[in-house]
Order: C-alpha cells, then sequence, then structure tokens
C-alpha cells in the first residue's frame, strides 16, 4: 500500500489534487458497493444537508445525494477493512508529512439518476477541523456520458473533471479547492469523508 499512498501524495503535491486510480481493491469496492445498495434498498439512507450541527440545510437545489455515515460500532467487516486502510494512510500521512491528522469521518454517498452537488468548499465557517477532503468511488460500470464527474476549480481558472471509476480515490486541502459533483444519468456511488485535526 505504501506506493498507492505515494501515489496520492506526490499527485497532490503536484498540482494539489491527489488521485490514486487503485486506492480499493477490486473485492473491497464491490463489498462496500454491495453494503451501500442494501443500506440504499432499506431506505437507511438520509438526504444530505449543507453546514453543521445547528447550521445545517437541507436544500435539494444545492445537493441531491443521500448518505450513511460509515461508524466502527457497526462492526461490518468490510467497513472494518476500510477504516483499517484509513488508520494506515493516514498513519503514513502523519509520519511522512507531518499532517498532524487525529481523526476522520467518512459516509457512504449515492447519487441517484439527475442528482449533483453544486459547487462549494468543504470545510464549515465554524469549524476549521477539516484539513483533507477524501472520496473513494464505487462504480464499477461507469462510462463516458455517465455523468457525475468531479469538477474542481482551481485557482488558476483551469477545471478538473475526475471521473468517478470504482476503487479510485482523490485528495485535497478542504479549505483550498471549490468543487461540485456534475449531474449524474446513473447512480453513482462513493465514500466521502474528511480527515481532521
Amino acid at each position: 500500500m505504501q506506493q498507492i499512498f505515494e501515489t496520492l501524495i506526490e499527485t497532490y503535491l503536484k498540482d494539489k489534487v491527489g488521485i490514486s486510480e487503485h486506492f480499493l481493491s477490486e473485492s473491497l469496492s464491490g463489498q462496500l458497493k454491495s453494503n451501500l445498495l442494501t443500506l440504499f434498498a432499506q431506505n437507511e439512507m438520509l438526504i444530505a444537508g449543507t453546514g453543521n450541527e445547528s447550521t445545517i440545510l437541507k436544500n435539494t437545489a444545492i445537493r441531491s445525494d443521500k448518505i450513511y455515515w460509515l461508524d466502527k460500532t457497526h462492526n461490518d467487516p468490510h467497513e472494518n477493512a476500510f477504516f483499517v486502510l484509513m488508520d494506515d494512510f493516514v498513519r503514513y500521512l502523519n509520519e511522512t508529512c507531518y499532517t498532524g491528522i487525529s481523526s476522520y469521518e467518512f459516509h457512504y454517498a449515492m447519487y441517484e439518476k439527475g442528482s449533483f452537488y453544486k459547487r462549494h468548499v468543504d470545510r464549515f465557517r465554524n469549524d476549521d477541523s477539516r484539513l483533507f477532503s477524501m472520496i473513494t468511488y464505487l462504480n464499477a460500470d461507469w462510462m463516458d456520458g455517465d455523468g457525475g464527474e468531479l469538477s474542481i476549480f482551481h485557482e488558476d481558472g483551469d477545471v478538473q473533471n475526475i471521473s468517478p471509476m470504482s476503487g479510485k480515490s482523490v485528495f485535497f486541502k478542504s479549505d483550498e479547492l471549490e468543487h461540485e459533483v456534475l449531474e449524474t444519468m446513473v447512480q453513482r456511488m462513493s465514500i466521502t469523508g474528511w480527515l481532521r485535526r
């Protein structure tokens, strides 16, 4: 895994967006996708909002995905394998880049056909604990034309569109880059979260 971690870090240092095409194994990606689809079928996923705590706002004109928070107390073997991977990545980041990350939070995200998330940044105005944003995709059969790309707006005006292919992970500073999820034409699934201090 060290080489995969290095790929994320090196691509981040190059243009402020780290990308690893194979952060998740095909097997683990499939198992997590199965978990997500089961939760979705059982109506366990809730409409996502913007803001935090008392400031949360649910406005489907801004954001129309559904989410379910991961938690180690669920004791799901596949989610636990994901947590082990994240623990290893955080340890590697702290040891090699002195990032000071002390915790993380992740949720499943389901974008149904026609769903999107308008341009935004990930750090709250009233809470600066989120250091890095991280999205890992679970879409094994994604094709050109399916939509749902992550659009990242760089400071020089360049717009980077990233396809949500299964196993791929994207990593960037939570307070630096505005980004959006383009409207998807098919179900778009991911695990999205933040590395925190």
